[in-house]
């Protein structure tokens, strides 16, 4: 495998990350974690042992990856944004047969300092707000703010705000690539 990582990194025994990508300043990646190609994660990253990380994924500082979590290709996770993987945690209390699964699809966006409650599915193309707090699953291609998060909102797969309703049926198109989605029943799909 041919992945750099800085002098300071932890990288357990047993890890696996592939070709190409780039561990930067104390981070810890544990045993059993499976990290894909061309990812870069950042200062004081942690990774926990059942964690899968897909391809071209960038986690920024100070984010912690606990077990459970799954990101697929392409995700971006910002700077000090929260994974937790019980949902009612207890100094004393032993929770760990209890965890919740959490999966993140393709190319989803969290935002910094945004809180994903374990247990969920952020939508393939999802957009989390900085500082918002997801409780419950988020459908492909939502924007999603605020505390508890709310759908305010609809992105296209290049990052910009679609023209679209939350409900009804309706066409946008990507200022930025031209790429047409199509709302119809509360889902939104790119048509071409």
């Amino acid at each position: 495998m041919s992945y750099k990582a800085h002098d300071t990194a932890i990288i357990d025994e047993g890890a696996q990350i592939g070709d190409g990508s780039r561990i930067w300043h104390w981070v810890h990646i544990c045993a059993g974690a499976k990290i894909g190609k061309k990812c870069s994660l950042g200062q004081n990253v942690f990774v926990g042992n059942n964690v899968i990380i897909g391809n071209n994924v960038k986690i920024q500082n100070n984010v912690s990856v606990y077990d459970n979590v799954t990101l697929e290709d392409d995700v971006f996770c910002g700077p000090s944004m929260v994974f937790t993987n019980v949902y009612n945690p207890r100094s004393a209390v032993t929770r760990k047969d209890e965890y919740k699964d959490t999966l993140v699809k393709q190319g989803a966006t969290i935002g910094a300092n945004a809180t994903i409650v374990c247990g969920i599915v952020i939508g393939r193309f999802a957009f989390v707000a900085a500082g918002a707090v997801i409780t419950k699953d988020v459908p492909d291609y939502a924007l999603m703010a605020g505390v508890p998060a709310r759908q305010i909102g609809w992105m296209s797969e290049f990052g910009e705000r679609l023209d679209l309703p939350l409900e009804g049926e309706h066409d946008s198109s990507c200022i930025n690539t031209g790429a047409v989605y199509r709302l119809a029943g509360g889902i939104v799909r790119k048509i071409l």
